[in-house]
């Protein structure tokens, strides 16, 4: 949730189970924000739908050799941040010291 933002109180009618199940996990004070974040993160989904479907139109579908590039490069990502944690845990310079090995 941001920050500072007004807050209003709407009625909204979601499934008893779904809702329940969410209030024994976060409990009564956290249902608002868990249903809050939900909505956000369902939000910018659909915003980044929209700018998938934009950029598709301009360029053209993104290809499946292009998913796979875009997944392997996001796995590198992962990889590294995970290398730079472990990193901070242990002392290490993690990934610089890497990139000056590979220099």
């Amino acid at each position: 949730m941001v920050d500072g933002m007004a807050t209003k109180k709407y009625t909204v009618t979601l499934p008893e189970e779904l809702a329940e199940a969410i209030r024994a996990e976060v409990g009564t004070g956290g249902f608002s924000r868990y249903v809050t974040q939900a909505i956000e993160h369902q939000h910018e989904r659909d915003r980044l739908r929209e700018a998938v479907d934009w950029w598709e139109s301009e360029y053209g579908e993104v290809t499946e050799t292009e998913m796979i590039e875009a997944q392997a490069e996001r796995r590198e990502i992962e990889r590294m941040h995970a290398e730079l944690a472990r990193a901070r845990h242990t002392g290490s310079n993690g990934p610089a010291e890497h990139h000056e090995r590979a220099a």
